[in-house]
């Protein structure tokens, strides 16, 4: 599938007279619209809910708009909680998922009725000493081993920190049915990005057999079960991307084969789609400032991995539009990088594209998801601002770019930088 920019040079000419490069910039109605074909792909089920997993795009502005269409938050940490917490959010609209949980995040969770989804066994006592065991409480399962599907090996549970083992998942019902829990729900999450329609019913398939053999091991009925993240998008040109549809129809399938003959056919279904719901609805916008030809022909731009790690981090590809020479053709190689003393700093290696002149607007697509999210501030490198491109066609800023004021906030105890 052909990648096109939501934005065309000309608008971003005129974005920038107000808002400098680099920023990132989300289509408002391309995830309003995505986030309504995730709920009709699962309108089967009717406690179906959607968690939009913050840590994706942490942006109140964004998760309000989510909000409105009906999702949930998938939270992981005490700010994110507080997010959810200012825009309203409360009890089974919060999914409480953390791991190694600092004190205090429990509690937090707690008092805003949020679903708590406990990452290990040993998790019950230490949740039970800072807000006591809630009614409905959910266990995140490892299954271990290798995953895989019909295209090749997915992931690797058993190497994965996450989860319970199946023997402690078990035992872990037990214990917190005996301690008042009335309501539960399973949690996994097997493999990331991944992009095949087969993910998420193999993945059910998993969780739903786990659901029936605790029902029949422990005498408890599973209320809902969270197929979490892991349904991905192509970042690279040419590749189909998932079928929401079909996903949905696909776990369907396994549910009346599996659940509905055990009488568990009022089980929810819970999802937690960051990736899917944001990636390619973002795209970091940054601008062409100086060119150098040694070894390798390199354009520096305005931006860095502080604004966009995952090049960095991972070499995962990002796709890049040169804006208003989409259709010139690809006949120059090029390194693009950014201004970090790293040398992974690069969102291109070796990347064919048009010949690139000083000032041109380079748009990296898909960073909705992961992307501002996942910033820092080595180099004293300032993270960049976020904008809105409201379904009008106008633009409004929902984070300003940080200023040196910002980096220094924290020594606002003493003087030394005043």
């Amino acid at each position: 599938m052909e990648k096109k920019p939501f934005v065309t040079k000309e608008q971003i000419e005129e974005i920038t007279k107000t808002y400098p490069t680099p920023f990132h910039i989300y289509d408002e109605k391309g995830f309003v619209d995505n986030a309504k074909k995730v709920y009709e792909a699962f309108s089967w089920n009717k406690g179906f809910r959607e968690y939009f997993a913050v840590k994706a795009e942490p942006n109140p502005f964004i998760i309000k708009k989510l909000k409105e269409v009906g999702c949930g938050v998938d939270c992981s940490s005490y700010t994110e909680l507080m997010i959810a917490d200012k825009l309203g959010f409360r009890d089974d609209e919060i999914m409480y998922s953390s791991n190694e949980t600092p004190e205090g995040e429990f509690k937090y969770c707690s008092s805003l009725g949020g679903i708590i989804n406990l990452d290990d066994i040993t998790m019950i006592d230490y949740v039970e000493k800072e807000c006591g065991i809630p009614e409905t409480i959910s266990c995140r399962f490892n299954p271990g081993g290798i995953f895989k599907l019909s295209n090749g090996i997915m992931d690797n549970p058993g190497d994965s920190k996450y989860g319970m083992t199946y023997e402690q998942i078990i035992e872990a019902f037990k214990i917190l049915k005996d301690k008042g829990a009335k309501k539960f729900g399973i949690h996994a999450f097997l493999a990331s990005n991944t992009v095949t329609n087969e993910y998420y019913p193999n993945l059910a398939r998993v969780i739903f057999n786990l659901a029936v053999d605790i029902k029949k091991q422990t005498g408890i009925a599973i209320s809902f079960v969270n197929l979490s993240g892991g349904v991905g998008i192509p970042y690279e040109p040419g590749k189909e991307p998932n079928d929401i549809f079909k996903i949905g129809q696909g776990v369907k399938e396994v549910y009346e084969e599996i659940l509905v003959p055990e009488g568990m056919d009022d089980v929810s279904i819970y999802t937690e789609m960051g990736r899917f719901m944001m990636g390619p609805y973002g795209a970091l916008v940054t601008k062409a400032v100086h060119e150098k030809h040694i070894y390798k022909e390199y354009i520096g731009v305005d931006a860095c991995a502080a604004n966009l790690m995952r090049p960095a981090m991972y070499g995962s590809y990002h796709h890049i539009t040169v804006l208003g020479k989409e259709n010139e053709k690809a006949d120059h190689v090029y390194d693009i990088v950014g201004s970090l003393c790293e040398n992974n700093d690069k969102f291109a290696i070796d990347r064919k594209l048009p010949k690139i002149d000083m000032g041109d607007y380079i748009y990296i697509h898909d960073t909705g998801a992961h992307g501002f999210s996942m910033g820092y501030n080595y180099n004293g490198r300032l993270r960049s601002a976020e904008l809105l491109l409201k379904e009008d066609g106008s633009v409004e800023l929902i984070r300003r770019a940080e200023t040196p004021a910002d980096y220094f906030a924290t020594f606002d105890f003493c003087d030394i930088m005043k």
